[in-house]
């Protein structure tokens, strides 16, 4: 400010100046031998235009000057108030963090009090069917088993049953037995093993015959069988792991001893080359093989013993399975998350790290918008082999088809997340409608058109009628009767030369060789024989 006071005090005395500059130039003009050809009037212009230049050039600095500290001023106002907002969140955080704590140890404590409380009682642990205990399951693969307290009875106490006796290939044949109702199945599993000495190694054993290995050559792919048994085997692994992280549930036979976990390493060692064999292109982030060894070093944490970027190289082949969220977090990449969902968005698979950005909120990071758009963008692009006007009708609506698949799923995305006011669905409706016509077009162009019978001839010469070949054409040429009859001559016409004589014709159902007349020469026609 002390600057600007002495600017202007400085402009205020240019016109003091000017005035001493006028009386300088008259003592001049009075000195005859020193000629001057600038005029005083052209001098006096030329000073107060530059005065007036100055005087703006100041008034448009010193408003920047305001605005510029007002803006300053806001700036402070609102750092404060977001500092204040983060002071509160972090405060909220180690609040609930602390209230977490304080329960997980109580569980535990009271967990352990009855351990000890049974043990020397006597009595061994077992599962009944009384209401088992209010729990609340601590991972996040939680979400797809029913809570423990609408539980009342176990509904399955044969499964109870093989789990205690530790028999893995009859539990597997019974889960496969009620698949249809693997959703109970899935929310008793956890207490089901609870039953068993050992659940660790009662899974581990379950594990056998994963990779098929008393069959050479076996495709996963195409057994139905396998593909079973390997979807068993990873629901079995994620049972253990919420039976292992559920305060409630766990006891001290239940932690995972080095023994178990040496088992569950080989097992690991031996899975990881047929890993590495398989192409994770061709696995379109849905490999039974790859979930199922990201799910055995989670759930027996032995994650360290393999190298990072193994991990990472595995988990896109998962990326489109509903535990892939479940799995990062339990192998602990949680920060690695946003080169995860770049790599899948780098090769085309928009929809999967849309998925993950919502798991793990990075939706400021990765617009869904703009991932729907891009997909919409991979999904229409045109091969170069379809041209317009050199393009096969087949190429053609492969490309239709594709569209058609990847509209319905933008569709379903912009739903389920509520995008709709950020992603219009009249357009892509609109473009559903106009796909699915022109496949139903092209559907009835293709179809082949259906052959007409033909009838027989109704003059009882040449071959005489067609044998059918079905008892349906039989029943068809016996019961419709002609539309036009032909008019029966008086005398009948004399055989073609082209057409071998009636005697040697082939017989009709009933005809006879020689015709049917009468003694006047009048045809008549004998009813057939109806089959």
């Amino acid at each position: 400010m002390e600057d600007t006071h002495s600017v202007a005090m400085l402009m205020d005395s240019t016109n003091s100046k000017i005035q001493q500059l006028q009386k300088a130039f008259e003592e001049l003009e009075n000195h005859r031998t020193v000629t001057l050809n600038l005029k005083w009037k052209q001098l006096e212009e030329h000073l107060y235009g530059l005065e007036k230049s100055l005087k703006t050039r100041f008034i448009e600095l010193e408003d920047q000057e305001r605005e510029f500290e007002s803006k300053t001023m806001e700036s402070q106002v609102l750092l404060q108030k977001r500092e204040a907002v983060v002071k509160a969140k972090e405060q909220a955080s180690l609040l609930r963090l602390q209230e977490k704590r304080d329960a997980a140890l109580v569980c535990i404590s009271s967990a352990l009090g009855k351990r000890k409380a049974r043990t020397s009682e006597g009595n061994e642990p077992r599962i009944s069917k009384q209401k088992l205990p209010d729990c609340k399951a601590t991972q996040n693969n939680a979400d797809s088993i029913i809570s423990s307290d609408s539980v009342s009875l176990i509904s399955y106490p044969e499964m109870v049953k093989l789990c205690a006796e530790m028999n893995p290939k009859s539990l597997h044949q019974f889960i496969s037995d009620n698949r249809k109702n693997l959703n109970i199945l899935r929310r008793e599993l956890p207490y089901a093993l609870k039953a068993a000495d050992s659940p660790a190694t009662l899974v581990l054993d379950s594990l056998a015959g994963f990779y098929c290995g008393d069959v050479p050559n076996a495709d996963g792919k195409k057994d139905a069988n396998l593909l079973g048994l390997r979807r068993t085997c990873i629901m079995l692994m994620e049972c253990l792991s919420i039976l292992l992280t559920d305060p409630n549930l766990v006891s001290d036979s239940d932690f995972l001893s080095e023994d178990v976990k040496e088992k569950a390493k080989e097992i690991a060692a031996e899975w990881k080359p047929k890993l590495d064999a398989i192409d994770a292109e061709t696995s379109n982030g849905n490999s039974l093989e790859a979930h199922a060894f990201l799910q055995l070093i989670a759930t027996f944490d032995i994650a360290s013993n393999f190298s990072q970027e193994d991990i990472s190289r595995y988990l896109p082949m998962v990326s489109r399975r509903r535990q892939a969220a479940v799995l990062c977090r339990s192998l602990g990449f949680i920060q690695n998350m946003p080169g995860l969902i770049e790599v899948l968005i780098k090769s085309g698979r928009h929809i999967d790290a849309l998925n993950l950005s919502y798991a793990f909120e990075l939706t400021e990071k990765f617009s869904p918008v703009s991932l729907l758009k891009s997909y919409m963008n991979e999904a229409t692009k045109t091969s170069p082999l379809v041209e317009v006007g050199n393009s096969h009708p087949a190429a053609q609506t492969d490309v239709n088809d594709r569209e058609l698949t990847a509209l319905k799923t933008v569709i379903k995305c912009i739903e389920e997340r509520k995008l709709d006011n950020l992603y219009p669905l009249e357009p892509l409706q609109t473009r559903v409608i106009e796909l699915e016509k022109v496949k139903t077009e092209k559907q009835k162009e293709t179809e082949p058109a259906k052959p007409q019978p033909k009838r027989p001839r109704a003059n009882g010469l040449g071959c005489g009628h067609r044998v059918p070949n079905s008892t349906a054409d039989k029943t068809y040429y016996n019961r419709v009767a002609e539309r036009c009859p032909h008019y029966m001559y008086a005398y009948p016409p004399p055989p073609n030369e082209s057409i071998c004589s009636p005697l040697m014709g082939t017989a009709g159902y009933n005809l006879s060789h020689h015709g049917n007349y009468f003694g006047n020469g009048y045809q008549y026609q004998q009813a057939a024989y109806l089959h």
